[in-house]
């Protein structure tokens, strides 16, 4: 629907930006901060680009009073951020480090002096690599303990403080990747170990929100999920029906356990065929269903678009573009169910991720009608190749304009009658992109870090992060 007037953002609409500990910290190994995965698995040869760590980072474990001032100047309303496991407990469990807290106690303090939201994410894809070698992580059911016990702690220290925390960050994305394309740790391809972990971590989630009704009853509590909604190539019913599949496998099989406590039944019986179905045990279903969150958060960084993939020949597994080479990624699908495909509607970054603020929209639109949820935006951003020119400036005008698009569609779903929380642009400062480097930028201010040579890190302002303030400045009103 075309509205002729948009309504207005909601007084309090949290206008912020986020980031995550294993991306901007570094300090790898300071303070008793113990080993995590991704400390070791970036130590594998050919895993990133250029060989890149996150052992320095962008040095926010030491520059946070500078950040936050940063953050101040701009207005910002929310900062999102996530807690490094092992920086608590250096080895997943057992005593507590005085040094992590002290740091994080320190950065939420900071945050709540310039009048910032604190967000905090409990798990960001940085697990202890004790609990990795001791059990196998995700895919023993002795981690709903240990990570339960280890959101305890943070409730107890930073509850009275802290009012919007996040449970795990994109669990459909550390979980596929990290089980089902060996791309990130534990480095697995094994479909049913997947489809297990993957049940752990939602017992996981809903275990922590239990006690999050305990230790925070006056917060709100959620999981972020990196939701791309599918579309059909074309009305060809085969499309339409290829779409729906993708749908209900790599959004609701995640986004229904989290509102309903219930895997979605045509996605199960598919699983069930191919013998891929997680181990259901006594309790698990009751565990669920009282793990309902106060908000769905939203990573949206784009659409996909499917058409029938079929079950002899078709396509399966493939690589990502993890270089900012326009075109060398490759379509992927589930032989016999979907494939995806290029959407010639829409233009696409360097990194081959399709930019598409009416997505968003329909996103947004999706959850309200599906979970009568309100919805965090908790990530959302465009990763490109900046270049600082003479006198230390950066004009990232396909920021804004990515950035101010996004931002009228949530003016038209808000309008559309769905409830949104706030919006976290992604990222606040550059930071370590995983497995990009730190060639591949999304923040609002550029850090002087590059793959090779000294670098002094350096924070400039980027024309967005001017941008951005007005926009925070006007609630919205001027894009």
């Amino acid at each position: 629907m075309i509205h002729p007037t948009l309504a207005p953002l909601p007084k309090g609409f949290l206008w912020g930006a986020a980031s995550a500990a294993y991306q901007v910290e570094g300090a790898w190994n300071e303070d008793g901060k113990g080993v995590s995965n991704w400390d070791k698995f970036v130590r594998i040869p050919g895993k990133t680009f250029k060989g890149t760590t996150g052992d320095i980072a962008v040095d926010h474990y030491h520059r946070y009073r500078e950040d936050v001032q940063l953050m101040a100047e701009l207005g910002l309303k929310a900062y999102r951020f996530s807690v490094a496991w092992t920086r608590i407990f250096p080895d997943g469990r057992g005593k507590v480090n005085p040094k992590g807290i002290e740091f994080y106690s320190n950065l939420i303090d900071e945050l709540r002096k310039a009048g910032i939201e604190p967000i905090l994410t409990l798990y960001h894809w940085d697990l202890p690599q004790a609990l990795q070698d001791e059990y196998g992580g995700w895919e023993s059911r002795q981690i709903i303990e240990d990570f339960t016990n280890y959101s305890i702690e943070l409730f107890k220290q930073f509850g009275s403080r802290v009012k919007y925390w996040v449970s795990l960050n994109e669990q459909n994305i550390f979980t596929m990747l990290g089980y089902r394309a060996a791309a990130h740790p534990p480095g697995v391809k094994d479909e049913k170990r997947f489809y297990q972990a993957n049940h752990h971590a939602s017992l996981a989630n809903a275990s922590v929100i239990g006690a999050f009704r305990t230790h925070v009853p006056d917060g709100k509590i959620g999981p972020s999920f990196a939701y791309s909604p599918a579309y059909p190539l074309t009305a060809n019913p085969e499309d339409i029906l290829a779409a729906e599949i993708a749908e209900e496998l790599n959004s609701h099989w995640w986004m229904d356990v989290y509102a309903w406590g219930k895997y979605p039944k045509v996605a199960w019986k598919a699983l069930e065929r191919k013998r891929v179905v997680p181990i259901i045990e006594e309790g698990d279903a009751q565990l669920l269903e009282a793990g309902r969150p106060d908000f769905m958060g939203l990573n949206y960084y784009q659409s996909s678009t499917y058409e029938k993939n079929p079950l002899e020949g078709g396509v399966g597994q493939a690589e990502m573009n993890t270089t900012g080479k326009k075109g060398s990624s490759k379509d992927a699908g589930i032989q016999g169910m979907f494939k995806t495909v290029a959407n010639s509607y829409l233009e696409r970054t360097n990194w081959d991720w399709n930019i598409d603020p009416d997505g968003l929209r329909i996103a947004l639109r999706r959850i309200e009608s599906r979970y009568k949820l309100p919805v965090l935006i908790s990530e959302n951003g465009l990763g490109e190749f900046d270049e600082e020119k003479e006198g230390g400036i950066i004009e990232d005008d396909y920021r804004i304009d990515y950035i101010r698009s996004h931002v009228k569609a949530i003016q038209e779903a808000v309008t559309d009658g769905v409830k949104i929380l706030g919006y976290c642009i992604w990222s606040f400062t550059d930071l370590l992109s995983w497995l990009n480097g730190f060639q591949k930028r999304y923040g609002l201010v550029y850090v002087n870090q590059h793959e090779e040579g000294e670098h002094d890190l350096s924070r400039i302002k980027k024309k967005s992060y001017y941008w951005y303030k007005n926009v925070i400045h006007t609630n919205g009103e001027e894009i």
